[in-house]
């Protein structure tokens, strides 16, 4: 299922349904991606805000938002699938 780890979940705001990640390799809008941990799912990365910003890629070392499918848990991993 999941191959590269590309970041860490450091927060989850369930009333908006928006994930922090911490990226540790660069995301784009459009990627398949996998969360595993407390909650183990796929979706395809359809928002990634900036300090509130959308954008279309975000690199290494970025803390970005992220619209998920499912709640997370700070400390599950984020995969490119």
């Amino acid at each position: 299922m999941a191959s590269d780890t590309i970041g860490k979940v450091t927060h989850f705001y369930s009333r908006i349904g928006v994930a922090v990640v911490d990226l540790s390799s660069s995301l784009s809008v459009g990627d398949q991606v996998a969360f595993t941990g407390s909650s183990n799912f796929s979706q395809t990365v359809s928002s990634i805000q900036v300090e509130h910003e959308s954008i279309l890629k975000a690199k290494k070392g970025d803390t970005v938002g992220l619209k998920v499918d499912q709640p997370v848990k700070p400390g599950d991993i984020l995969h490119k699938s």
